[in-house]
């Protein structure tokens, strides 16, 4: 399976088919336990919990930086020190590639904020 971290977003404008259950579940595995899929396999979210609202608001802002830069945008429910991030591509009506790979980038943005929270930054 092609390493997703390392790939960016590629245009989608319908007519792509969505991502079948057996793949989705394979793309999952790379992301981690903490991603979830919905019943119908259509979305992907995560919830990531925060310290305060300004390692809440770093993330979301970092987030949608990344979103823009991709051309690939999430849902998000933001809270004091909690944000869900969903993923979906709408012109597929479902999951494609571009969902994990911006879900990936995800992970990576979060990385400085646990260490931080840890206290090994």
């Amino acid at each position: 399976m092609d390493n997703l971290s390392s790939k960016h977003c590629l245009p989608c404008e319908g007519g792509v088919p969505p991502l079948d259950p057996e793949t989705i579940q394979k793309h999952l595995k790379h992301l981690g336990k903490e991603w979830k899929t919905s019943a119908d396999c259509k979305t992907i979210f995560k919830d990531f919990h925060f310290k305060n609202y300004y390692q809440t608001m770093a993330f979301v802002n970092a987030l949608a930086w990344m979103a823009h830069r991709e051309n690939h945008h999430p849902d998000l429910e933001v809270g004091y020190n909690h944000c869900r991030v969903q993923y979906t591509t709408h012109a597929a009506q479902g999951l494609t590639e571009n969902d994990f790979i911006c879900a990936h980038q995800v992970e990576s943005l979060n990385a400085p904020l646990e260490q931080a929270q840890c206290g090994l930054k």
